[in-house]
């Protein structure tokens, strides 16, 4: 599994439509085959903060990701949401082993 997490902060005004846009692209790229888990998570204590937690089968399903109609929609939204520029780190994967992942 590839698991990549991606923090980003909207500006204040502009959480509402974040939210929006961000989960009509997460109802869309858990239908692709090499997603196992898409995540949106909002801050607590700020809600102009948000995490995403990509999970991929394999290497090169995120560019597959980055090719799809809901991505590209989702970035040219997001863009100008963004009070800061999107940071990411990739993971590997420990526990569950990636048949637990489904």
């Amino acid at each position: 599994m590839h698991i990549l997490l991606v923090n980003i902060r909207v500006k204040p005004e502009a959480t509402a439509e974040f939210r929006r846009v961000t989960l009509e692209n997460a109802r869309h790229s858990i239908q692709e085959p090499g997603v196992a888990r898409f995540e949106v998570l909002q801050q607590q204590d700020d809600p102009t903060r948000f995490t995403l937690i990509e999970v991929y089968r394999t290497s090169d399903d995120p560019a597959r990701h980055k090719e799809t109609a809901h991505y590209k929609a989702w970035a040219e939204a997001v863009g100008p949401l963004m009070a800061e520029a999107r940071t990411r780190a990739l993971f590997t994967n420990l526990f569950p082993d990636d048949e637990g992942w489904g």
